[in-house]
């Protein structure tokens, strides 16, 4: 059932651009493993071994602390709809914040320059391993729509409410980890 793979075939791409939501999984020695849902409208595939996805502001930043400190990184897609599976992608990871080159670099070339309001780093991942699993116990689910809910949020925060919201709840992990959202601050 399960199968492993050195990198992201193209079957295993188009899996990935079939779907609508992904998960994330990190984690840091003596730190709480966190797991975020996401949407995939900010995912790209940048070739057989790293993807990245533009992260947006949420309640905790808990991906860029536990990358910060350890790296490791898992993204989950699973099927809800069409034939079951299960993809994990494993490797490690770094979160390229607003003010760096990376994060203009990428944001050009796979976000054609244009970060949404809210838009607070991205987040790269090496690939070292694919592994797909049956992921027949995974329940079938119809997509509807995404949700407006953080679009608006941040458009009535604004851009400086925002970034006041980063330096209250976005700075450290909430197990105390720097997440590193203002660089050297």
């Amino acid at each position: 059932m399960a199968r492993q793979y050195p990198e992201i075939e193209p079957p295993l791409r188009r899996f990935i651009e079939r779907q609508h939501i992904f998960f994330t999984a990190t984690a840091a020695a003596g730190a709480r493993v966190n797991i975020s849902p996401r949407s995939t409208n900010h995912l790209r595939v940048l070739g057989p071994n790293s993807v990245c996805y533009l992260d947006l502001t949420g309640s905790g930043n808990e991906t860029a602390a536990h990358l910060g400190a350890d790296g490791r990184m898992t993204i989950m897609f699973c099927a809800f709809e069409g034939p079951p599976m299960i993809l994990r992608l494993y490797g490690t990871g770094v979160a390229h914040h607003r003010d760096s080159a990376p994060f203009a670099e990428l944001l050009e070339a796979e976000f054609g320059g244009e970060a949404p309001l809210g838009a607070r780093q991205i987040v790269e991942l090496d690939v070292d391993l694919a592994q797909t699993s049956c992921g027949y116990a995974v329940p079938e689910f119809e997509y509807q729509s995404e949700r407006t809910v953080l679009d608006e949020w941040a458009s009535k925060k604004g851009e400086d409410g925002i970034v006041d919201y980063w330096r209250e709840k976005n700075m450290t992990s909430i197990d105390g980890l720097p997440t590193g959202i203002f660089g050297a601050e």
